[in-house]
């Protein structure tokens, strides 16, 4: 059979993602500082959408025994073909667009920040009042460098030493690195370093643990103390608090170890944990469930986000008797704020009816705390408010509810179940069980912890059935540590 190039025409269906599709489903997932940004950047790029005052929102199409929904809302009047507006038609004509754009062109967001009185009391503030960045650790060791006595060689080896101290607060190069990079030998390297470690905070600037504890322990004057004898030669025992082994091999008394312990124990193991390596992020929540005459009512957060509007200047633009590309120009970006605010529109109903079916879900919660919280999947909220999984997944990423028992992420409600012991009853929650194993550790006597197979007895008692490994991977989770080391002989 002879083959040869032939044309014939199929007939598929296939699912187009289009832009407008792809916006609204990114619109969906953010965060709530995602949304505040992404909505400043269209009214910076896109002329048609403005601000405007807050008015009486439209509804969302809901059910009119639901609660009101309110969002970031506005008009949405998209006319396929413009009635022509004759009134201003020659005044719209006449306006010097160049002499606009230079007066106006910077004032989309807050008004002029020139030297003049702008007249609408939105002023730079002063540069005094602007903080632009938090102090880091490597910020505050470069400033006591700058306040020590050294040499400028000295000053050079410093700089490459504390160039390489971590988060933690500890040197991540070796010794013979640093020499190699200054051209120096490493003696000169070692003295260096142990003017470094005599900075703030202190131990800063150590190899290891031991060290760091070291450092610590000579600067407050214990250099020869039983805790620095037990820190260099015995922190391993320490660590699995074999202190009847310690008072053994260091022929002192068991209350002296005690007592060295404790002034261990009191000691920084990560000196830069103080400094963070950025800005403090805040949860602004995007829900708020109040409980009123008994009903948990629910709010959506509006604070911060503008009320939008497609702008009636350019509607009436499109009514004149301009250029074919202006007008085609004005109607694209039309379009274009029309399905933003649709988006979001949909944005804030989806988030509401996802919060409204957790509610439902998940009321014991809301009355009792972790302890009510049930078994929940996304494919249950799904399929009680109509809805893909996909679509509740996207709804409930990034954002955060204030509830009476607190402020929480919306995935969180969403939990794997254990089954309920031999004696029947619900399936139980993880997060639940990880509660209990919480207070349960929480109210043991410190003295004799319980061991991960005696809290899977506990839990059997009170019907939940648990392996001892299951209590384990729990705890490592909150991390909490075993019993061997939860052990205080004080």
């Amino acid at each position: 059979m002879a083959l040869e190039p032939k044309l014939y025409q199929k007939l598929t269906q296939q699912l187009v993602m289009t832009p407008q599709l792809r916006q609204a489903i990114k619109i969906l997932q953010v965060s709530r500082t995602e949304l505040e940004s992404l909505i400043e950047t269209e009214l910076e790029e896109n002329p048609i959408l403005e601000e405007g005052q807050v008015v009486e929102k439209p509804s969302l199409d809901l059910d009119p025994a639901e609660p009101r929904v309110d969002g970031v809302l506005g008009e949405v009047e998209l006319p396929v073909e413009a009635p022509k507006v004759e009134e201003n038609a020659k005044d719209l004509k006449e306006i010097d667009w160049l002499e606009y754009l230079e007066t106006y062109g910077n004032e989309f967001h807050g008004g002029s920040y020139g030297d003049g009185d702008s007249g609408d009391g939105d002023r730079r503030p002063s540069l005094e009042n602007v903080l632009t960045k938090t102090q880091d650790l490597l910020g505050h060791l470069e400033w006591q460098l700058r306040l020590s006595s050294l040499t400028p060689e000295e000053e050079g080896i410093a700089g490459l030493l504390i160039g390489n101290v971590d988060n933690d607060g500890y040197l991540s190069a070796t010794i013979e690195e640093i020499a190699g990079l200054a051209d120096v030998e490493p003696a000169r390297v070692e003295s260096v370093l142990a003017k470094v470690q005599e900075l703030d905070p202190p131990g800063v600037g150590a190899r290891d643990l031991r060290e760091c504890l070291l450092i610590q322990l000579r600067q407050l004057g214990l250099g020869e103390s039983i805790a620095a004898r037990i820190v260099r030669n015995h922190l391993d025992t320490l660590e699995s608090r074999r202190f009847e082994k310690l008072a053994r091999d260091l022929a002192v008394p068991l209350e002296e170890v005690l007592e060295a312990s404790k002034m261990i124990a009191s000691l920084e193991p990560k000196p830069g944990r103080n400094f963070g390596d950025g800005e403090a992020r805040y949860v602004t929540p995007d829900v708020f469930i109040n409980k009123v005459s008994g009903e948990y009512v629910i709010t959506l957060n509006d604070d911060g986000l503008p009320f939008l509007r497609v702008s009636g200047f350019y509607r009436k633009m499109l009514g004149t008797d301009g250029t074919g590309e202006a007008k085609g120009y004005i109607q694209e970006k039309m379009r274009a704020a029309s399905w933003l605010i649709k988006s979001i529109q949909q944005r804030q109903r989806t988030i509401f009816l996802v919060t409204q079916s957790i509610v439902k879900f998940q009321r014991d919660f809301f009355e009792r705390g972790v302890a009510g919280l049930k078994p929940l999947v996304l494919k249950d909220v799904a399929n009680d408010i109509g809805m893909h999984e996909s679509t509740v997944s996207r709804a409930t990423s990034n954002k955060y509810v204030h509830t009476p028992q607190g402020t929480f992420e919306l995935k969180f409600f969403f939990t794997s179940s254990l089954r309920a012991g031999s004696g029947g009853g619900e399936d139980v929650s993880s997060e639940s069980v990880k509660q209990r194993i919480r207070d349960i550790i929480h109210a043991e006597d410190t003295r004799h912890p319980y061991s991960d197979q005696y809290l899977a007895a506990l839990l059997a008692k009170e019907s939940v059935d648990i392996a001892r490994r299951t209590v384990a991977k729990y705890r490592e989770v909150m991390r909490i540590l075993p019993s061997s080391k939860r052990k205080q002989m004080f």
